[in-house]
């Protein structure tokens, strides 16, 4: 057996094997409702054999989503969609995952395809929040939550995760990467906080450590907390690899069971995105702070995918823009590693098995 077709146990829940869906934002939605979009572009990783298929970045709150196209778990219409989606993973024997998401300060803001850039409020946007009014480069200021809107937003992810449960989800993750709410409170670039939220690494991770302390007490006992998070803002006086092999042991002892590692987007960079860039920060952070991990970026052949895991580099590797080229990656790759039997071929499809 292959390594990257082993299965996995994160507390009650074992995962088939280590290829897993990353979160890939579809800008699909209305009103934060997930529709036949989701399901077929999701069910679709499931059907191709990944082990975890987690949800795009899902807003706590309407004004955290990042486009107004996003999808929400904020209301229970929301969360009844999401069971659909969720039941047809389950049936291709799957995991479901779902990432539980609030943008911050880069809110409101029009999907790739449509130029980026703010969306004024007379086109639905809205205005965003950050811990401190500093804005994004190109986007509007945002205003500076205080204490009472922080506390909103642990709030509105523990409703979110109480949703989800409710919608049959087998894990949650919290976003706390690529310059979005939590990430900003983290970075000394984005936060000026002058209180208990700002100035001292304790200070600034003090929110993503009550949102995960709040998430792992709505869960069940056996349900997997994951948090990701950006190892490093590529930036001179930003948050580093240092910190975040800090906060990856924290998080694990607030009761996070994996921590899926990216990088950047707090700030515009000059990021060397080759091949695997990412791994060597997943792999220091589980051999430092002895927690599972999650690697990301750049991984597209099963060869590459299979060392990572083999060398213990991370736990499982996360797939995005190759799973969008070839959703059937998981049964191209036990191919090419000669593990046919590791995965699970759809009987209507069998009539095309190596």
């Amino acid at each position: 057996m292959t390594h990257l077709f082993s299965p996995i146990r994160l507390r009650d829940l074992t995962v088939r094997n280590r290829v897993w869906v990353a979160p890939m934002c579809q800008y699909s939605a209305v009103d934060g409702m997930p529709d036949d979009w989701h399901l077929v572009h999701l069910g679709s990783f499931a059907r191709g054999g990944a082990g975890l298929v987690m949800t795009e970045a899902t807003a706590v709150s309407p004004e955290g989503r990042i486009s107004p196209s996003d999808t929400g778990i904020w209301n229970d219409d929301q969360k009844d969609a999401w069971a659909r989606v969720v039941e047809f993973v389950h049936g291709q024997g799957a995991a479901a995952a779902v990432q539980l998401a609030h943008a911050g300060r880069k809110a409101s803001t029009r999907p790739p395809f449509e130029g980026r850039g703010p969306v004024p409020p007379a086109q639905g946007g809205w205005t965003t929040v950050a811990p401190s009014a500093v804005a994004f480069p190109g986007l509007p200021a945002p205003v500076a939550l205080d204490l009472e809107g922080i506390d909103s937003v642990v709030h509105a992810f523990a409703d979110g995760a109480h949703r989800a449960v409710e919608a049959g989800f087998d894990a949650v993750e919290v976003h706390g990467a690529h310059g979005y709410l939590l990430h900003e409170f983290l970075s000394p670039l984005s936060n000026h906080r002058d209180d208990e939220y700002g100035g001292s690494f304790e200070n600034r991770s003090r929110l993503v450590r009550r949102v995960v302390t709040t998430v792992r007490e709505v869960l069940p006992e056996g349900m997997p907390l994951l948090v990701r998070i950006s190892a490093t803002d590529w930036l001179e006086g930003g948050w580093t690899v240092d910190d975040s092999v800090r906060l990856s042991a924290l998080v694990h002892q607030d009761g996070a069971d994996l921590v899926d590692v990216s990088s950047g987007g707090n700030a515009p960079a000059d990021i060397p995105a080759d091949p695997g860039y990412q791994v060597p920060f997943a792999q220091r952070i589980r051999q430092e702070s002895l927690v599972p991990t999650g690697a990301v970026g750049l991984i597209t052949e099963p060869k590459q995918a299979e060392d990572v895991i083999a060398e213990g580099s991370a736990d499982v590797v996360l797939l995005a823009r190759a799973l969008l080229r070839d959703p059937h990656w998981p049964l191209r790759a036990a191919h090419e590693l000669s593990d046919d039997d590791a995965v699970r071929w759809p009987p209507q499809y069998l009539r095309a098995r190596p």
